[in-house]
């Protein structure tokens, strides 16, 4: 049973600004000797995540912040180490929704079960952030901040090339497009997770997955389906961007910073790029710098439209991400570290995130709040909730960080990719893996 305790935190306030300082989700004290809860988080969004621990804290617990590092392959290696380990100091932690099957299927996640269960999963929590929370029938981790990938344009790139921006475009359209008018295309090609997210995307665009769905949760005996029809149509779209004159000179080493470079260049129209959705406070936060819009005008010429099709008519699949909050399956403070983990994701610890940080809610309410329409246009705030609740997310294995790995490494380098091959062997790799039979 979940002790409830009443009285101790004070209602969250939050303000229009743009910076939420001072931002009042504050607690009652308490005399010493109170436990403290340690929560690893990921480095995005550290300011505001301080006062939501400062916040959340009660009269009968701390919570202390734990910086993990800032690759999300590296979080999730240091957790590991430490949850294998039985370690019960590890009460709260903030994971990558990739990494969620495989935590608890090793059984290093606390599920919410009833009252608390219908607290972090109510009908408020978008259909994409919900699904990545969920593992055998449980509520295994509580949304906190969903991301999304949109197509980013230079609207005056667009309209040179004759893309009527308001209907859904196509990979192809936007590299001939980018090629046919001086202009590039910016994408996440290195090799790292995030060229696995794009795959994924244009896979799943097609009307494909990397694993079979219905087999995906039978761990390494899940059907793999790589090789099909949407995994060719897929290294089309590599292959053709590879191809082009619209690639960009790191292409093959390409990252979220990176891509960002090309949208206002000294020289030249701008790009097509498919990013995650700190793009528009990174741009604005930059007018008047060398790497930024010149000044409003140009900050004003930037356009924003959902992930493009993989194949023309079928819609897209934008990419999932975030952050999810779980409490660790061997904490000395079950009770207390689930309260607070409710408390970190509520729909006002979810404002502050968005409008101080960029990181979008997982509950629609915010997206509806004033606080969020003040700080980001409306058809936008709806484009980014949209691509939440329809996106599609990475395969949903236990055996993840393996799926990914073996992607990269038959997919990359990019320059390689060829429809006619790449699936195949990648396919032949990636059960091998799972079977056993090969090592990355």
């Amino acid at each position: 049973m979940q002790h409830r305790s009443s009285g101790r935190r004070r209602e969250i306030a939050i303000t229009t600004s743009l910076v939420l300082a001072g931002t009042m989700l504050a607690a009652c004290g308490g005399d010493g000797g109170k436990p403290t809860l340690n929560w690893y988080i990921n480095p995005d969004g550290q300011e505001t995540l301080n006062q939501i621990a400062e916040d959340c804290s009660t009269d009968e617990y701390d919570i202390e912040i734990q910086l993990l590092p800032a690759s999300a392959t590296d979080q999730r290696t240091q957790l590991a180490r430490r949850l294998a380990a039985g370690d019960d100091s590890t009460d709260l932690m903030s994971l990558d929704p990739v990494f969620v099957p495989e935590f608890a299927n090793a059984g290093w996640l606390e599920p919410f079960d009833g009252e608390l269960a219908d607290q972090v999963l109510d009908d408020d929590v978008l259909a994409g952030a919900a699904e990545t929370v969920q593992w055998n029938d449980e509520v295994v981790a509580a949304p906190q901040w969903s991301n999304t990938q949109l197509l980013w344009y230079r609207k005056s790139l667009a309209e040179a090339a004759g893309l009527d921006m308001e209907q859904p475009v196509t990979w192809d359209q936007v590299i001939d497009a980018a090629a046919d008018n001086g202009g590039t295309v910016g994408v996440q090609a290195n090799k790292y997770e995030a060229y696995v997210v794009w795959i994924n995307a244009l896979i799943k665009g097609a009307g494909g997955n990397i694993l079979d769905p219905d087999t995906v949760e039978d761990g390494r005996d899940a059907e793999v389906t790589i090789d099909s029809e949407a995994g060719a149509a897929a290294a089309s779209v590599i292959q053709k961007l590879a191809e082009s004159e619209a690639a960009q000179s790191d292409f093959t080493t390409s990252n979220e910073g990176t891509s960002l470079g090309q949208m206002y260049p000294e020289e030249g129209p701008g790009e097509f790029m498919t990013n995650w959705t700190f793009v528009y406070k990174n741009y604005e936060g930059q007018i008047g710098e060398p790497s930024g819009p010149a000044d409003e005008a140009e900050f004003d010429d930037l356009g924003y439209t959902r992930y493009p099709q993989t194949v023309e008519g079928e819609e897209s699949k934008p990419p999932i991400g975030g952050i999810t909050i779980g409490v660790g399956a061997y904490s000395k403070n079950l009770e207390f570290a689930q309260e607070a983990a409710v408390c970190a994701t509520s729909a006002e610890a979810q404002t502050a995130l968005a409008v101080n940080e960029g990181l979008m809610p997982s509950r629609q309410s915010v997206y509806d709040s004033p606080e969020l329409n003040d700080a980001y246009p409306e058809d936008l705030l709806t484009l980014f909730s949209e691509s939440i609740e329809t996106g599609g997310p990475r395969p949903k294995s236990a055996y993840y960080s393996q799926v990914s790995s073996a992607v990269q490494n038959r997919w990359h380098s990019p320059n390689s990719v060829d429809p006619e091959t790449t699936p195949e062997e990648s396919a032949e790799f990636l059960s091998a893996v799972l079977s056993g039979e090969a090592l990355l």
